[in-house]
């Protein structure tokens, strides 16, 4: 083990980047494990490691050579079983930080910050030092941020599992850069009272796109922990049809009670959803797709395509009908796809440049109709419409594939290739 630098603080080390000794990328640090002992201090044991796939790994530190500025230096092998946290072990960020412990000297609680681990000599890595911060007594009995200053980890208290753990605010602040099904995996990693803990420190907006990635038994149990009030808040910011999907996993006193509390447009929207069978084209459906009327223009047509809150698969398409233009909409008169808006000017019309020949389904088709549809023209969403062809929303590949995988598909590992190394997990 590289002797520079001799401490390391987890926190500035949650994101770096793990190469092996050849200098490819293995991966990036997420977390720290340590084993908080009765005597002495805490023994950390491994990294928690993101690899590609959005795997996390055990990576013991015995497999570790170096931790230089920016990078963690590996043996080169990788256990390709996903890190399962046992019940002896503290994940540093995701537990220990922002935990309150108590001064040993009888000055007051604090509030932990950062934690240094050190090598010594016979390379075991302990916890020695922690960065801490007072608390103190504002007015009203709220709490104040006080003097921050690094303490030995015996001036401390109170570091045992059975303490309360963290607040979620340094945790959520070291996955601030993870893409919503990143951050489910994390979250289904915790237990699941942390998980809860967790979800209710998010904003409305990216708990609703977490949800939206998450298996149906996490996502329940996050919807029920929430409280109603802003689980009804988190809805009412999905997307319909994965709102609709939520609810129908839940039971029908809460699902109504939701319902009741949700904006009533949005409501609206999912309760017409909910009235058709899962696997049919009403059921797969998101009933906001992208919908223009046919005198809109080229820039119109592609600055909607630009929208943040359209997934890819929504976004290569333009729903083109008659008014109104929210659905259930007027005669769907075409679609105009997002390469052809490219090929055209800035000004021109999309009702001159529609395809035409598209072939929409009905709210019941099954989805095998979908599938091969799908694949047939290579499509990313079909427009689903009603008898006198008014469009009532579309359904798009990825909710189809979501249907079509296993319902666990969200928890497997995939098979990958590299060495395991077996040993602590697996």
């Amino acid at each position: 083990m590289s002797s520079a630098p001799s401490r390391v603080f987890v926190a500035r080390l949650a994101g770096t980047e793990v190469f092996d000794p050849l200098g490819d990328r293995v991966g990036r640090v997420r977390d720290v494990v340590i084993l908080v002992r009765l005597k002495g201090a805490p023994r950390a044991v491994g990294l928690v490691v993101e690899v590609p796939g959005r795997r996390r790994v055990f990576l013991p530190l015995s497999r570790v050579t170096a931790v230089d500025p920016g990078a963690v230096i590996t043996t080169g092998l990788v256990n390709v079983r996903r890190f399962e946290q046992r019940s002896a072990e503290t994940l540093v960020v995701g537990e220990l930080l922002d935990r309150h412990v108590e001064m040993r000297d009888g000055s007051g609680t604090v509030a932990i910050e950062d934690a240094a681990i050190e090598q010594r000599r016979n390379r075991d890595w302990l916890v020695t030092k922690l960065f801490v911060r007072r608390k103190t007594t504002a007015n009203r009995g709220l709490w104040s941020r006080g003097e921050s200053l690094v303490i030995e980890i015996d001036d401390v208290t109170g570091l045992a599992p059975a303490t309360p753990q963290q607040g979620a605010a340094s945790f959520l602040a070291t996955m601030e850069d993870l893409k919503p099904a990143d951050l489910a995996d994390v979250l289904h990693d915790l237990s699941d009272a942390r998980r809860i803990e967790v979800a209710l420190e998010l904003p409305d907006e990216r708990l609703a796109d977490v949800l939206e990635e998450l298996g149906e038994e996490d996502r329940v149990s996050i919807v029920s922990g929430l409280g109603a009030e802003r689980a009804a808040d988190v809805l009412d910011v999905m997307q319909p049809d994965d709102a609709a999907d939520l609810i129908s996993e839940l039971t029908s006193e809460k699902a109504s009670e939701l319902l009741e509390l949700m904006e009533p447009d949005e409501a609206k929207d999912v309760r017409r959803l909910l009235a058709y069978d899962d696997y049919t084209a009403g059921g797969l459906m998101t009933t906001e797709p992208l919908i223009l009327p046919p005198e809109s223009s080229v820039a119109t047509a592609l600055a909607h395509a630009r929208r943040q809150d359209v997934t890819p698969a929504l976004a290569a398409m333009i729903f083109v009908v008659r008014p109104p233009l929210e659905t259930p909409a007027g005669r769907l008169l075409g679609v105009v796809h997002l390469q052809r808006l490219l090929r055209e000017p800035p000004h021109e019309v999309i009702g001159t440049i529609l395809d035409r020949d598209i072939e929409a389904v009905g709210p019941n088709a099954p989805i095998g109709k979908l599938t091969r549809l799908l694949a047939t023209y290579n499509l990313t969403a079909l427009p689903v419409v009603d008898s006198e062809r008014r469009l009532l929303g579309a359904v798009s590949v990825d909710d189809v594939l979501d249907h079509l995988l296993p319902d666990d598909w969200r928890d497997a590992d995939d098979d990958v290739t590299d060495l395991s190394m077996g040993g602590h997990h697996g």
